[in-house]
């Protein structure tokens, strides 16, 4: 069976919350996002959050409506430190 975004790869980005936490949010698909201690079960569990939301896309026209209005492709550009 073929599904919308049938093999795309997805920019995820991870960051680590207070609590040690890694959390994921996929820009391409607003509301995407999740949380795990460890790196591969965030990986898990980012997988898991995609798939969800490309089923509610399929069948709910407002969240589509949303993908097109807030999703977008990150560019790395890099991080910094500043000291104040």
């Amino acid at each position: 069976m073929k599904t919308l975004y049938s093999q795309k790869q997805f920019k995820i980005i991870i960051e680590r919350d207070e609590d040690g936490y890694f959390v994921a949010s996929v820009p391409a698909l607003p509301g995407c996002h999740t949380q795990a201690k460890t790196i591969p079960e965030l990986k898990e569990r980012v997988r898991d959050a995609i798939k969800i939301c490309l089923e509610v896309a399929k069948i709910d026209e407002k969240y589509r409506k949303r993908i097109k209005v807030f999703a977008y492709e990150p560019s790395f550009v890099g991080m910094d430190l500043i000291t104040l």
